[in-house]
């Protein structure tokens, strides 16, 4: 069973930084594409950033500039550097992980659980 563990959320003043992970465990044949997503109360769930398996990245236009999405394949790690934060970006911080159980199995997509992120003064 494949899981996805986010940490790292939580409290933060206007221009301050934060850094999200999510791990991914269990039956895993190949991961594809890794990412962020992000739903903040009364919006639809959007796009933040995403990662393919070979390091590029893509970006949502309103955090351009101000987050930094890495992983690790050998760990099977996504991360989220999000620097110069607002109060906009106010949200529960979702992880996506576009992967394959087996080499039998297609590509499917798993969500983490979710992590707050709230930024406040």
């Amino acid at each position: 069973q494949v899981q996805l563990v986010e940490s790292g959320g939580g409290l933060v003043q206007p221009g301050g930084s934060l850094r999200l992970s999510c791990a991914a465990s269990g039956s895993i044949f190949s991961i594809n594409v890794m990412g962020w997503y992000r739903q903040a109360p009364g919006k639809q769930r959007e796009l933040v950033a995403v990662i393919t398996n070979g390091g590029s990245p893509n970006y949502a236009d309103s955090v351009r500039g101000r987050f930094t999405i890495s992983r690790d394949n050998a760990e099977r790690t996504v991360f989220l550097q999000m620097n110069s934060l607002k109060p906009e970006d106010t949200a529960v911080y979702y992880c996506n992980a576009r992967l394959r159980e087996s080499k039998l199995t297609y590509e499917d997509s798993y969500w983490g659980q979710g992590t707050q992120v709230t930024v406040s003064s």
